[in-house]
């Protein structure tokens, strides 16, 4: 029986890591002839660290996936550079500019495109960056001299984690945002306040509720109520599109996103799609998680390894990777209807906590200024185990008593259980790392990437590690 071609079309996060997946299960390449066409001239690399690269913790090419040699040792087919023009379903053939590709199974991995607001003069170009990309990322490090005054359009998460950066570099940052506190969408207005005074303190001015009304090159950006922010770079977080247009050319369905079921199959037989630029009704958008989930079930089904397998949904974790804050918030904090709320407001020790709980389980959680505290509530979500009676210990995060049940050790860990959440490796990852050669921290963290992003997880990777040595 011959290999099935399956081929991706995007080469970013969740293409490169649905190509490492499928790997993982047909290393041999006996099951899946695997072609990976990339619309950048770059090898694929980690988004969500890109920040960390403005704020000069990490360099550029530290934030790739995978190396040079990546495609040959995998027995990948990679294109760089090319981008697919057309989708003939009918036929199951796809054209490049270059050539076209007949292919057995078809996933969709193209992404999304930042959003640029309608604003009278705003073009991308020399004085206005869109944070996406690591051609961005180049860009906005080249603007970043000190002193040099520089507008962050949107207080969301991107938005802040790059003007805490640009802040880092010595750059005068100034955030527009038109809602009354930043991250609307994953914190309480409490939250909001607590954080801008902690960003104010590391050098990051604020104007809310108001919005571009006119780019002024060479010169700023004059504001709707008619002030004025003068800025050297205007770097543009204001939300990403689903990249959609080959996939509504080629007849499938498309929402916001690629409409996909719990298999990722579009609507049109043998074609799926994955990550950003589709849209699965328990997936929420913008996030890693759900592409790396994603990924992993549709291996197994490309793969003929778990032909059972579903996605179902992601409960997704939102962390802030900026210097010198830490910020969680998962699940529901606006909505909280009949559940037990608690909470810890504390603006000026730049922390604040909420912890909502129904039915004694955690159903959300807002965690700032709190790391010790980050790791047991998210633990405690996500396994769904009951919450301890002294609610203010664990939004405190003071240690549990020994022996507690809530207590857990890595060996009371399932394999399945997330360790790193920027780079999505769990328990069983790091068991398949150590038993692969990586025996310490520091080997795991090279070889799985753990703990390379936020860093909240250095301290349980290195039980992780401690335990596997005493086995």
């Amino acid at each position: 029986m011959s290999a099935r071609h399956v081929v991706i079309v995007g080469y970013g996060m969740a293409g490169a890591r649905l190509a490492d997946e499928i790997r993982r299960r047909d290393p041999g390449a006996e099951r899946v002839r695997l072609t990976v066409l990339g619309a950048e001239p770059h090898p694929a690399y980690n988004r969500v660290l890109l920040s960390t690269v403005v704020a000069g913790g990490m360099h550029p090419e530290t934030v790739r996936l995978h190396d040079e040699a990546w495609a040959e040792h995998a027995k990948v087919d990679l294109r760089l550079g090319c981008p697919v023009i057309g989708v003939d379903h009918a036929h199951r053939r796809m054209e490049t500019s270059a050539e076209s590709f007949s292919y057995d199974a078809l996933v969709f991995a193209t992404g999304a495109t930042p959003w640029i607001p309608p604003v009278e003069g705003l073009e991308l170009g020399p004085e206005v960056v869109a944070f996406r990309t690591l051609d961005d990322c180049t860009r906005i490090l080249d603007a970043a001299r000190p002193g040099a005054p520089v507008v962050v359009l949107g207080g969301g998460l991107l938005g802040l984690e790059a003007a805490r950066g640009l802040a880092g570099r010595g750059a005068n940052v100034t955030v527009v945002h038109p809602r009354s506190h930043v991250m609307e969408r994953q914190i309480d207005e409490a939250a909001g306040r607590v954080l801008a005074r902690r960003l104010a303190q590391l050098g990051v001015s604020f104007r809310f509720g108001v919005t571009a009304a006119r780019h002024l090159p060479g010169d700023g950006l004059k504001l709707d109520d008619g002030s004025f922010v003068p800025a050297d770079l205007v770097v543009v977080a204001t939300g990403v599109r689903p990249e959609t247009g080959l996939a509504r050319a080629a007849g499938l369905a498309v929402d916001r996103g690629i409409l996909v079921d719990d298999l990722l199959c579009t609507s049109v037989g043998r074609i799926h799609a994955l990550g950003d630029c589709a849209q699965h009704r328990g997936a929420p958008a913008g996030l890693v998680q759900p592409a790396w989930e994603q990924a992993a079930v549709l291996a197994d089904l490309l793969t003929g390894a778990d032909p059972a397998a579903r996605y179902r949904g992601t409960a997704a974790v939102t962390r802030l990777k900026a210097r010198d804050i830490d910020l969680a918030a998962l699940g529901e904090v606006h909505e909280t209807g009949e559940a037990e709320v608690l909470t810890v407001d504390d603006p000026a020790g730049g922390r604040y906590g909420k912890l909502v709980v129904h039915e004694n389980r955690v159903t959300g959680a807002i965690l700032l200024g709190l790391p010790d505290a980050a790791a047991t509530v998210t633990q405690l979500h996500d396994r769904g185990i009951p919450v301890p009676e002294d609610r203010l210990a664990v939004l405190l995060g003071r240690a549990l008593p020994a022996g507690s049940p809530h207590a857990t050790s890595p060996a009371e860990l399932p394999s399945s259980a997330l360790i790193c959440r920027c780079n999505a490796v769990t328990k069983g990852r790091l068991i398949e790392a150590w038993r692969g050669g990586a025996t310490d921290a520091a080997a795991l963290a090279r070889t799985t990437r753990a703990t390379t992003g936020c860093g909240s997880c250095r301290d349980t990777v290195g039980a992780v590690a401690e335990w596997l040595a005493a086995q």
